[in-house]
């Protein structure tokens, strides 16, 4: 969808810059993309084989990198977050129309889904010290002398899912999502829901019950450096990519939901945009009527895609653990499964929006500039050299990604028994082809 808040809303404004958009596509066509995807996966199925016949060791522990006091009171990086919140609610609505223009739109839609995803990817869950509930709850709940909760925290991620699922709706599906007016009045609305919900169970409750910190917490574990804190230091380590997720206990089936509505979504909204799929649902792709047109069909391609990915996940653990001879603690075992999925749904979203980057991110840095709307070119995505290079980009953080999901697996799950891999790493395989196809394919909408 980020892609489109350049490119596709501007395909009827600026004839330029829609030329530039189907260029891209266009030269990616052109290039050995299916030599590509087949390397890859045959790269994932290699490394599964190689990893389950591989004598065990143990990975090098994380090691401490730099230790030093806090340079700010606790909860000063919460509150100037909530301000920051607060003052671009304002300029959506009260400002600019544009959506290229309004910082609410490129500061939620590039900066923050985008732009903060890859930063916490290399550096952890850089999201925790600016959350604009943390200070704020607390600070609220202490005045009104609440200690205890309402139960939400029996939820488990549950409510985080249904949030995620929400916001790729929203995304995917809504009618005009990157209008300021209207984004400005969900994201408001969203926030006084959380700090309502937070202030009458506790702020520690934002961390499984509110999906952008759910989300960032769970990519920030992917990072090979990262942040510790606690009331007197921070401290700064540094260890393999997956390290902290190695050190996590099984996810619950709520958690394991979570990770599978962040797999679903960004591979549907991938998929939604394919000639394949609006074939499918009989949209002429040369003259797409608009997202009222689409957005049953496409609400029900969103569920379908939570459905099947979750059910392919389920499978692929339960045939591993017959296949394995292992009874008991199912739960236990896809808990460790899902966590190795962690990096396939990030190496996904990094590839799926790195165009959005490359174009819409110069609308943050002409805003920052002082010229808003202005200043962005995209005469690389006529560049058969640039366009190549940003598909080869692509393909090592899709194939990255599902290396590290393969080698994760191996250690989080009947390290024993290779038998038990063989199903999971096939469906790895096959999710390598996938998300690659996804970035390739023509598209239309």
């Amino acid at each position: 969808m980020q892609r489109r808040i350049g490119l596709a809303v501007a395909i009827a404004l600026v004839p330029g810059m829609a030329l530039a958009h189907a260029t891209e596509r266009a030269v990616i066509l052109t290039l050995p993309t299916g030599w590509s995807i087949a390397g890859a996966a045959a790269a994932v199925a290699l490394t599964g084989l190689v990893a389950a016949i591989a004598p065990r060791r143990a990975p090098p522990a994380p090691r401490l990198l730099a230790s030093r006091r806090h340079l700010l009171p606790a909860g000063s990086g919460s509150w100037l977050a909530a301000l920051a919140f607060l003052g671009l609610l304002v300029t959506g609505i009260f400002g600019s129309r544009d959506p290229l223009a309004n910082p609410l739109v490129l500061g939620f839609w590039i900066a923050l889904r985008v732009a903060l995803v890859l930063a916490c990817l290399g550096f952890g869950d850089l999201w925790k010290p600016i959350n604009p509930w943390t200070a704020p709850v607390a600070w609220t709940r202490a005045r009104l002398g609440r200690t205890g909760g309402i139960g939400l925290a029996r939820l488990g991620y549950w409510p985080a899912v249904a949030g995620a699922f929400a916001l790729a709706w929203f995304e995917i599906v809504a009618l005009a999502p990157t209008d300021p007016a209207g984004l400005a009045r969900t994201l408001g609305l969203y926030w006084l829901l959380i700090f309502g919900l937070a202030v009458l169970e506790g702020e520690s409750w934002l961390d499984r019950g509110e999906v952008l910190s759910v989300h960032f917490s769970f990519l920030g574990r992917i990072a090979p450096l990262w942040r510790e804190s606690d009331a007197t230091a921070v401290r700064w380590k540094i260890g393999l990519p997956g390290a902290q997720i190695l050190a996590m206990p099984p996810l619950p089936p709520s958690g394991a939901a979570f990770v599978v509505v962040a797999l679903a979504a960004v591979s549907f909204d991938g998929l939604s945009e394919t000639f394949r799929w609006l074939a499918l649902i009989g949209v002429n792709p040369l003259e797409f009527p608009g997202r009222s047109a689409v957005t049953g069909v496409n609400t029900l391609g969103l569920l379908a895609a939570c459905a099947i990915t979750g059910a392919l996940v389920l499978g692929a653990a339960a045939l591993g653990r017959h296949l394995a001879g292992r009874g008991g603690g199912f739960w236990r075992d896809t808990g460790f499964w899902v966590l190795s999925f962690l990096p396939i749904a990030a190496g996904y979203h990094a590839a799926h929006y790195l165009v959005a980057l490359l174009t819409d991110g110069q609308y943050i840095l002409a805003a920052l500039a002082g010229t808003p709307g202005h200043g962005a070119h995209f005469g690389f995505l006529q560049d058969r050299t640039a366009v190549t290079l940003i598909w080869s980009t692509q393909v090592a953080l899709i194939l990255g990604a599902h290396v590290l999901a393969v080698l994760l697996g191996m250690r989080l799950v009947a390290p024993e028994s290779p038998r038990a891999h063989l199903p999971m790493t096939l469906l790895m395989v096959g999710l390598t082809a996938f998300g690659l196809w996804l970035l390739a394919a023509p598209a239309g909408a």
